[in-house]
């Protein structure tokens, strides 16, 4: 068995797979893997990975696929020190060019919708070299080196790579589980993406504790989804708000003859109306419905359980952990008083010291505190209340408006979908003014602004309005609100 004195991740799945060797980890079709076939898939994958010359320090990218194969190279080039650079095999070619321009890869796994001109190795031509893996030679590594290089979607600028260290992925996954409450008794549907921190997360808390995790395409096919919630008796799942919109939209009500049996639901990547929280609690009495605050940079830094917060459902929630500490701060790094306005800032054991690129770290910290660029306050409570992102903030004659806000107020009249943007005062006279895109509806616009005269201050309603067919948004639900203003 292999020894990471490193990665408490690897650390815990080795002793799963000494102390419930024929418990299983994994499930993708009809295959099931033990956690002792892990822990040997794991160190065939890191001979193979050495027998190709591929060393500690390395950069080598992984098109994250639902395949065992990624799996077992993913935690392979852990256990060797090696980095990963886990992308989505549907990036867009400028996307692709962009990262492995930086990164230098020395190889690539998987493959990609668009990968004209780069050689990726398919995961099937991946051949487990067992018995070959010379452990008296493993790297001298430490928790703080990095693990994982994950690039941000870019919906403010240009996408940053964050460089998660061994540490920060193990800390993550503890304060989660802590949460949540996932154990080795549980297993849990993943249908969401591993390209991006939050699925990718999903497999380190599962398979940390010792459940098990089934591998389901996605949510596409919901009959499917539901028939692997049946059959492998799934006790949690992770979703984003757009999957819920979709789950909701096709099969209504149906998902809640689960209630009896799932035991945690986790939700996260972008914002959820109130409405939605309230049918989730209506359907899943008994549930712990669990939603995750943070970035790829400071993953799952907050949570609120919706039943919990029942009375306060506005809340992103409170930290994590112990491990973790969130305050606001101004634009000088000082605090501001309970209720104000600030910049949300983080620290702990799961949040990043360092992007890949010397010149994305100018302005990303106060000191040791990481500044994720969401506007909100601090409640007398002791829970955390986000108003919208700093960059996205518009400044109303010295007035700082949040797109959020606005938002809110538009879609509690029957818009179904609107986004704000800052644009020049036509007048020239506040600098800034409000501009709202809204999916077409019967509703005039008119009538939307004299209701909101109600609901906002003056300042606070759009100058400016324009009807869309469909609003720019992230494959997890995110605004592009930068995509309007082109």
């Amino acid at each position: 068995m292999f020894d990471a004195p490193h990665s408490q991740v690897l650390r815990l799945i080795a002793a799963q797979a000494v102390n419930t060797p024929d418990k299983v980890a994994l499930v993708t079709g009809l295959q099931r893997v033990t956690y002792a076939q892990l822990a040997d898939h794991v160190e065939g994958a890191a001979a193979y990975l050495r027998a190709r010359g591929i060393k500690s320090g390395d950069h080598i990218l992984l098109s994250a696929q639902k395949e065992l194969e990624f799996v077992y190279l993913y935690l392979a080039a852990h256990l060797l020190g090696i980095v990963n650079v886990v992308i989505d095999s549907a990036a867009p070619k400028e996307r692709l060019d962009y990262i492995i321009g930086i990164v230098h890869p020395v190889a690539m796994f998987g493959g990609a919708v668009d990968a004209e001109g780069y050689d990726f190795i398919p995961f099937n031509e991946v051949t487990l070299n067992h018995d070959k893996l010379d452990k008296d030679i493993l790297p001298s590594l430490e928790p703080t080196d990095v693990a994982d290089v994950m690039f941000t979607t870019g919906t403010t600028g240009m996408p940053k790579g964050v460089c998660l260290t061994h540490a920060n992925i193990a800390g993550s996954a503890s304060n989660t589980n802590g949460f949540i409450g996932t154990c080795a008794d549980d297993v849990e549907a993943l249908a969401l993406p591993l390209s991006h921190s939050f699925g990718l997360g999903r497999l380190r808390c599962v398979l940390t504790v010792g459940a098990t995790l089934v591998l389901v395409g996605n949510f596409a096919n919901l009959k499917a989804f539901f028939n692997v919630i049946t059959q492998e008796h799934v006790t949690g799942f992770g979703m984003v708000p757009a999957v819920w919109q979709y789950i909701k939209r096709l099969s209504g009500r149906r998902i809640g003859q689960f209630a009896h049996q799932l035991r945690y639901i986790e939700i996260g990547s972008a914002a959820l109306p109130i409405e939605d929280k309230l049918m989730l609690m209506d359907l899943f009495p008994d549930t712990r419905i669990c939603m995750h605050y943070g970035l790829t940079e400071a993953s799952r830094a907050m949570f609120c359980e919706f039943h919990e917060s029942a009375d306060d459902l506005d809340t992103i929630g409170h930290p994590a952990s112990s491990q973790v500490e969130v305050c606001v701060l101004d634009d000088n790094g000082e605090s501001v008083a309970d209720g104000v306005d600030g910049e949300i800032c983080v620290r702990g054991n799961m949040v990043i010291s360092s992007y890949f690129l010397d010149s994305d770290n100018h302005d990303s910290f106060f000191g040791d505190w990481f500044r994720t660029g969401d506007w909100g306050h601090k409640g007398a409570n002791g829970s955390f209340y986000l108003t919208g992102r700093k960059k996205e903030l518009i400044n109303v004659g010295g007035e700082k408006v949040s797109p959020v806000t606005i938002e809110k107020a538009i879609m509690s009249l029957g818009i179904p979908d609107c986004a704000c943007i800052a644009i020049p005062d036509p007048n020239g006279v506040l600098g800034e003014v409000p501009k709202a895109f809204l999916l077409k509806s019967d509703i005039s616009i008119d009538e939307i602004r004299q209701e909101l005269l109600r609901l906002l201050p003056p300042h606070e309603i759009p100058v400016q309005w324009e009807w869309v067919d469909e609003l720019p948004r992230t494959s997890s639900g995110k605004i592009q609100r930068l995509k309007l203003k082109k």
